[in-house]
């Protein structure tokens, strides 16, 4: 049975797993999902309780929690790219700079957007400065420890950098990298040259004039989603 990823092109959370499955090769079915709407909510969650996106189901299995869902790609559908090491050691190593990237870019970064939906008369000065302050100490915190090498643990692309790529872009629109951010900022660069990230955004291109910081959004993705088209 192929792999069904119920999804929205606009979610970073869902690009992760896009690019997981875009690097994998595996044959999936995207279905785009309108929280927006109650009735496709109610019965989106009848799924998963959370109702949270993107989840997955493959072979009557319900998969929820995106970094669970890219192991469960990686262990019964491997494909030409290993998502996580063999090696115990790069596998822990794997799975730390994933929890780096969800929980210390991702979050905050998330919390500033909700921020921006709302009113600009109701939103919370101190949250918009705690989201920023959190973000800068993640970039400094990664910048200290990143491999040297060209990816998040080493030389293979993995679930981290599957984590670290939307992450890192919509952060980056939010605060930018500041000068003294170089490996970060190549690391970056790397991050947004590779094909399967490149399709994420392109695909998330008709998408973009509903992204509350459209404004922002560099003109080379908006050139990259106009190729697409």
């Amino acid at each position: 049975m192929t792999i069904v990823l119920h999804s929205h092109p606009l979610s970073s959370y869902c690009w992760k797993v896009l690019i997981a499955l875009y690097e994998n090769g595996a044959p999936f079915d995207l279905r785009m999902v309108n929280l927006g709407d109650q009735d496709a909510r109610t019965a989106y969650a009848k799924l998963w309780p959370t109702a949270k996106i993107p989840l997955m189901e493959d072979g009557g299995q319900v998969i929820p929690e995106t970094s669970i869902q890219i192991e469960h790609l990686d262990s019964h559908h491997r494909g030409r790219v290993a998502l996580l090491p063999d090696d115990p050691q790069a596998r822990m190593q794997v799975r730390l700079w994933d929890r780096v990237f969800d929980n210390y870019v991702m979050d905050p970064m998330g919390r500033f957007i909700a921020q921006q939906l709302r009113p600009e008369a109701e939103r919370d000065q101190r949250t918009l400065d705690a989201s920023l302050a959190e973000l800068t100490r993640a970039y400094d915190m990664i910048e200290d420890r990143l491999d040297p090498r060209p990816w998040a643990v080493g030389e293979g692309f993995t679930m981290a950098d599957c984590a670290a790529a939307p992450s890192l872009f919509y952060a980056a629109i939010v605060q930018p990298f500041s000068p003294r951010h170089a490996k970060l900022s190549a690391y970056f660069e790397r991050l947004m040259d590779r094909p399967s990230v490149r399709r994420a955004i392109a695909e998330a291109g008709p998408f973009f004039q509903y992204y509350p910081l459209r404004d922002r959004l560099p003109a080379r993705f908006l050139g990259e989603a106009e190729n697409a088209g």
